[in-house]
């Protein structure tokens, strides 16, 4: 297997310390969504360390609008929709803000398969890659390392769980064994099955410890987002999928559990917020003082429990979770397939019970085949949209 993520991370780059006394650039995409205004409210508390020199965001011109006009970035633009002349528009403007000849650190916010390309070029562009966009190392895991090898940039991850990973191995992972990364269990943790399938998306919406957006909210319902998290880890620490395992965490203290060859057991833990990871994604190693963090109290966090996944609910883990051992394009199928059954599933086509079984039927007809260059990563993510699309026109 490639060279991990995070020996990458661990490496000496082009990311100058926090004592080092320069401000780093900071190229955001996805600007609008939830981690992206969740690295704004981190940037307005710390700008003696950051300065924002490119925004992104999808369709939304006037949040981007306002965005631009308090940040004042030499570039921004709209990736989801076409222009009107006042913005540069389309896919490509993604990979101009990650290569932006200023940005030290590109924060990648985005959502579902659009941000590959992306990461890609900025880690060829020797950046350091905050990494919110899980579906860069499902899709891609090999060629993102080996990108990141080329031209010497580094990956760190956004996501709480793997950030508590990263957290807890940094100057230790020489003895990694087991990784456990833990799940809220989502709104239907406690649902009966038949009562799982029929939900609405309003109930789906409704999760119990973290406010997102509607895509990734959907999928912690499903737990696909647990899935998609463990096929990153795979790439990110290096560790065979033997050795990586979910537990539900109702009350999502702690992010991770982490143990070494000894029988060690390390946890990072925090109430729910994704400012802490961010802030430590733009730092790692190091950290900064932040004013803003909810400092930990064990008393107010209350008892801890966990439980097993119900896999009579969440199918969705399995699916993942076997498409990641099978390798090659299998993972680009599965995230592919959810995307196009969570987005049928949030426009009122499909009950909710559909999104698993559209993933099963779209994954038991793929033959998967090496993900050894983008155009089989292209091609297999575009044969799993088309599929799952035709099983959805039958559905209806």
């Amino acid at each position: 297997m490639a060279r991990s993520s995070v020996e990458i991370a661990q490496a000496p780059g082009p990311v100058q310390p926090p004592s080092g006394g320069r401000q780093r650039g900071i190229a955001l995409l996805g600007s609008t969504g939830s981690i992206g205004r969740s690295t704004l409210d981190v940037l307005r508390r710390q700008p003696e360390h950051f300065r924002l020199v490119a925004l992104t965001a999808g369709c939304n011109r006037d949040e981007l609008e306002a965005q631009v006009a308090e940040w004042r970035p030499a570039y921004a633009g709209l990736a989801g929709v076409l222009g009107d002349g006042r913005w540069p528009s389309g896919a490509e403007v993604l990979v101009n803000a990650a290569t932006h000849p200023d940005a030290d650190i590109v924060v990648n916010a985005v959502v579902g398969a659009a941000g590959l390309e992306a990461t890609l070029a900025a880690l060829r562009a020797g950046k350091r890659v905050a990494l919110a966009n899980k579906e860069t190392l499902v899709m891609a895991g090999e060629l993102v390392a080996q990108a990141a090898c080329a031209g010497g940039g580094q990956i760190v991850p956004i996501d709480s769980e793997h950030s508590a990973v990263l957290q807890c191995i940094t100057g230790r992972d020489d003895g990694l064994a087991r990784l456990i990364l833990t799940a809220s269990g989502g709104p239907f943790r406690e649902w009966e099955p038949e009562r799982v399938w029929h939900a609405t998306v309003e109930e789906a919406l409704q999760h119990p410890t973290w406010r997102m957006g509607a895509k990734i909210t959907v999928d912690c319902a499903t737990l696909a987002n647990k899935a998609l998290e463990l096929i990153e880890a795979h790439y990110l620490f290096g560790l065979p999928y033997s050795d990586l395992e979910v537990v539900v965490h109702p009350q999502s203290i702690i992010h991770a559990f982490v143990e070494f060859q000894d029988g060690s057991v390390l946890a990072q833990l925090g109430f729910p917020s994704m400012e802490l990871p961010i802030l430590y994604a733009l730092t790692h190693p190091e950290r900064l003082p932040d004013s803003g963090v909810r400092r930990f109290d064990p008393i107010s966090a209350g008892p801890l429990t966990f439980e097993p996944v119900r896999s009579d609910v969440f199918s969705a883990l399995g699916s993942g979770l076997s498409a990641g051992r099978a390798g090659g394009t299998a993972p680009a199928v599965f995230n592919a397939a959810n995307e196009v059954a969570v987005a049928a599933f949030l426009r009122g086509g499909i009950p909710f019970g559909r999104i698993s079984e559209i993933i099963a039927e779209t994954l038991s007809a793929h033959s998967p085949v090496p993900a050894n260059s983008i155009e089989a990563v292209r091609w297999a993510d575009a044969w799993a949209r088309d599929k799952a699309g035709q099983t959805l026109r039958q559905t209806c």
